[in-house]
């Protein structure tokens, strides 16, 4: 996946603005799947995935059972889930991942939540 291009996208947005209807940005990453690859990764944050171009197979860790996507389909991933992605044939596959991003403050919360609890710095042994 290094060849993949993230993209803000929100149409009534300006770009990295939280609107105030609460609506957030969203970020999709393009990357293809060529013909004989497999790839793995951990999906990070709730998201949408969309295919086209080719039939794409997608396994889950968590599912006994494999999906075929054909173009213009689209399936939900969850955070933490692992999956792998292959093609059906000599085509490459163009893969869409679209996710939200945090709601703002979200990073500041968590570390005053962190340093409220007032573990210190460890103690010598």
């Amino acid at each position: 996946m290094d060849q993949a291009s993230p993209q803000c996208m929100d149409d009534e947005a300006p770009l990295f603005a939280y609107p105030q209807n609460g609506r957030l940005p969203k970020v999709v990453v393009h990357f293809p799947v060529a013909s004989g690859a497999t790839l793995t990764w951990r999906v990070e944050a709730d998201s949408t995935l969309a295919v086209n171009g080719a039939r794409l197979w997608l396994t889950r860790i968590s599912s006994p059972y494999d999906h075929w996507l054909v173009p213009g389909q689209t399936i939900s991933l969850q955070r933490g889930e692992r999956i792998w992605l292959s093609t059906d044939g000599e085509r490459t596959a163009h893969v869409s991942l679209t996710y939200l991003l945090p709601a703002p403050g979200f990073f500041r919360r968590c570390l005053s939540r962190l340093a409220s609890l007032s573990l210190g710095p460890p103690a010598p042994r």
